[in-house]
């Protein structure tokens, strides 16, 4: 223990020495305390808004720092910065539940996010994805009633599987992921132990500004592992922070987890004739049409030290992008680019880019001012057009050349069909060609307790002809199996 003389002395928020750690002034050892005791007051005021609102989807999760090491050329494939060979790049990666508020359990059966943000020389660049290749709905309209129909209820406070088959059965389009999520990869051992994937597909441009399309899928290098349901419970009521705490020891004790990333790269002309809508975010890209190409190699290898300023106040944003990298016509993407900013702004004030975590690596010359919380200074001219040397676009040097063109009435209707655009087919495959007996056994199984948690028999006989639509003889079983559980 250090010695008196050698401890720093406890100071207010504005570095004057305080007096005591424990005492609060009063007239006399018995009388009142005095309001004119500053630090007394500003440790109480300070601790009633220790809190900020925390996320509305993903409030449950942890994070890490390290690096993103290029191992292969792909510069054929986009001129973006930090995928030039041998490029490295600094990044922090946030792990999150996606249902659970913070307090909730790291194990609940839920997707996993895994939102990246590389601080470039060109920028930050942020690839927003989960642990799954898809997701449950393919248009932003539907995003917030997903999300609540995975929530409390209004009334009792409580999560209710109803709420959520009403939701699933009644949106087909949710098949897909549904089917990943209640089979065997449906829980993680760790957040080292699973994939993570963009989910969306984006456009890359090299520099010749010829474009593709790209889905990226980071593998794991600790190799799949996950829970069983009962596993899963257990731990829950052992260790709700199980997740938060397996990923910070390994890093503390030297064991630095890693992704190998490798994207998958579809021409761009090939989107427009592709059997099925390659933006539609309820389905994959077939390995044998599109296979992976490595990229490069994503290492944990520092813990925060703050984890409210550098985890929790870290802002995700898919609309952060750099040249090279661009959008595609993935509505939930497009849906996406407003919605996480403006959820930032709402949660951590219009100035949370500069938070330190949130901060470019590279100069900022931005005409932003003023607002709440304002941190860098701003020197005029504040106006663009000017004359008086202030920054102005270039559009030569960094040409908007992530487009592509569409046109057509205004309609609100799903993407156009295709050959092979159906809610339940790629649903099918994975339950049919993916899983083996063993697999099938445990989906089964999970789906029956699931349905056994007080789902209501209109929407139960909805979600048996939603498995008989994924797959007839499962959907079978699963019927078979509630109504015996039931007796």
């Amino acid at each position: 223990m250090a010695k008196d003389d050698d401890r720093k002395p406890t100071t207010t928020d504005s570095g004057a020495p305080v007096p005591s750690d424990e005492h609060s002034l009063t007239v006399g050892p018995n009388g009142p305390i005095l309001l004119h005791d500053h630090y007394l007051v500003e440790q109480m005021a300070n601790f009633n808004r220790e809190r900020i609102p925390e996320r509305q989807p993903h409030a449950k999760g942890g994070g890490a720092f390290g690096h993103f090491q290029v191992t292969n050329d792909v510069s054929e494939y986009t001129k973006a910065a930090l995928f030039q060979p041998d490029t490295k790049t600094e990044l922090v990666l946030r792990f999150s539940s996606v249902a659970g508020e913070r307090g909730s359990p790291d194990t609940w059966r839920d997707p996993r996010g895994f939102a990246v943000k590389f601080y470039t020389s060109e920028g930050n660049y942020d690839m927003v994805g989960n642990n799954t290749p898809i997701f449950f709905i393919r248009d932003p309209m539907k995003f917030q009633h997903f999300i609540r129909s995975q929530k409390r209820r209004a009334d009792s406070n409580l999560r209710d599987h109803d709420m959520q088959w009403d939701f699933w059965t009644l949106s087909p389009e949710s098949a897909h992921q549904v089917a990943w999520l209640m089979g065997d990869r449906g829980i993680p051992k760790t957040w080292r132990h699973m994939n993570g994937y963009s989910s969306h597909t984006y456009m890359w441009v090299n520099e010749k500004g010829q474009k593709f399309w790209v889905k990226y899928h980071f593998k794991t290098n600790q190799g799949i592992q996950t829970l069983s349901q009962a596993d899963a419970d257990r731990i829950a009521g052992e260790d709700g922070d199980f997740h938060t705490r397996d990923l910070f020891d390994a890093i503390e004790g030297g064991d630095h987890p890693s992704w190998t990333l490798k994207v998958q790269v579809m021409p761009f002309k090939e989107a427009e004739t592709y059997r099925f809508n390659p933006f539609d975010l309820t389905k994959v890209w077939p390995h044998a049409d599109y296979p992976l190409i490595e990229v490069g190699q994503l290492t944990l290898d520092r813990n925060p030290t703050d984890y409210h300023t550098e985890i929790e106040q870290a802002a995700f944003e898919p609309n952060n992008l750099v040249p090279g990298i661009g959008l595609s016509p993935d509505k939930m993407l497009l849906g996406r680019v407003f919605s996480y900013a403006d959820a930032h702004r709402a949660r951590l004030g219009v100035n949370y880019k500069q938070i330190p975590v949130n901060s470019p690596r590279c100069p900022v010359h931005s005409y932003s001012k003023d607002g709440a919380m304002r941190m860098q200074n701003v020197t005029d001219p504040v106006y663009a057009p000017n004359s008086k040397g202030g920054p102005a676009a270039d559009p030569e040097r960094f040409p908007e050349d992530t487009t592509w063109a569409a046109d057509g009435e205004f309609v609100r209707k799903a993407y156009t069909l295709r050959e092979d655009d159906d809610d339940f087919g790629q649903a099918n495959t994975l339950v049919r060609k993916v899983m083996d007996d063993p697999q099938r056994d445990r989906l089964v199984e999970t789906v029956v307790g699931h349905l056994c948690g007080g789902v209501t028999d209109p929407i139960l006989e909805r979600a048996y002809d939603y498995w008989r639509n994924i797959d007839k003889e499962v959907g079978d079983r699963i019927a078979k199996g509630v109504k015996a559980k039931k007796g």
